[in-house]
């Protein structure tokens, strides 16, 4: 039985009989639907902190999805789950691949500036000046780029941008 047929959340049973109406009425392949029942059970997982569980559901979403735009979001909650693990830089990786079949991922640039930010306030603790400018400035790109997606978003980059000199678009 599938993940999405055991969340007792109202609100995930609700999403899983409306998604499931919506695969009987909208034209797709049997592959189509077995990918997304594994990107739905993926998410499920993760939202419960299931990382193992929702890492083998979206590689097989991925296995079996076709469409870049589809396999984007797959893509990226990967590298969310590599976030939360801490390893950065398999999420930076699953990050750009994401951002390669669908630029208009605001939500990946942001988690990449972070990352960034975060390296270069490693570098500060270790002693390095010149390698954290570089993370900082690493991290000020991917925030600019992400605020020129959702200009109302990611308040407390631009604020951080403005604060230390690096708002202005090059």
């Amino acid at each position: 039985m599938p993940r999405s047929q055991k969340n007792d959340n109202f609100i995930d049973k609700t999403f899983t009989i409306i998604a499931d109406i919506l695969l009987q009425i909208i034209p797709t392949t049997q592959r189509e639907k077995e990918a997304f029942t594994h990107y739905r059970d993926g998410m499920s997982a993760q939202s419960e902190g299931e990382y193992a569980e929702a890492l083998q559901n979206y590689y097989e979403a991925m296995r079996l999805e076709i469409d870049p735009y589809d396999r984007s979001y797959i893509l990226y909650n990967i590298g969310l789950i590599h976030t939360s693990n801490g390893e950065h830089a398999k999420a930076l990786e699953y990050y750009f691949q994401a951002l390669e079949r669908n630029s208009s991922l605001p939500q990946a640039l942001n988690n990449m500036a972070v990352i960034c930010h975060y390296r270069g306030e490693q570098a500060i603790e270790e002693g390095d000046p010149e390698t954290c400018e570089v993370w900082f400035d690493q991290a000020a790109d991917y925030w600019k780029k992400a605020i020129s997606l959702a200009p109302s978003n990611y308040i407390e980059a631009q604020n951080w941008l403005r604060i230390t000199g690096r708002s202005k678009i090059k």
